[in-house]
């Protein structure tokens, strides 16, 4: 008889170091996403990027990084550096975050990254080691199990 039937399982949370080597992983992926980015609106804008056309360019790589992440967490609830080190989103009783929950989250994510990183120092403190920005979007990062359908 096995000790827990797969269904029953309740994903665990990973390490606060798992999520960081994570995130070193994304800024890669976001640097290669804003640098593409940029060369398009840099190219659009025939190389004029002061004024009124600096502050649309920062807009502009905001929505872009947001629409990236909103679409990967709502879809599967994961990036490519959360699926390579097998972490991946979830809302409540580990239920698919969705397109406004997924929003919600990327906005929190930006003053949890720019006060000094104290969103992410959150997690020392927090009970079950979650970042200050999922604790307050209602979501949280768990592991997937190895064997578990990655879909």
């Amino acid at each position: 008889m096995s000790p827990c039937p797969r269904a029953l399982r309740v994903p665990q949370a990973p390490g606060i170091g798992r999520r960081l080597l994570s995130m070193l992983y994304e800024s890669f992926v976001v640097f290669a996403i804003m640098f593409f980015a940029g060369l398009a609106f840099y190219g659009a804008a025939n190389g004029r990027l002061s004024g009124g056309t600096r502050h649309a360019f920062q807009l502009y790589l905001f929505l872009v990084l947001g629409i990236y992440f909103v679409a990967c967490w709502s879809r599967a609830g994961r990036t490519l550096p959360m699926q390579t080190w097998k972490l991946r989103l979830v809302r409540g009783e580990n239920l698919p975050v969705g397109a406004g929950r997924a929003l919600l989250r990327y906005a929190l994510a930006w003053p949890s990254l720019l006060l000094f990183g104290g969103g992410f120092l959150w997690a020392f403190l927090d009970r079950d080691r979650q970042f200050l920005h999922d604790r307050l979007a209602g979501t949280r990062i768990v592991t997937t199990e190895t064997g578990q359908r990655e879909g």
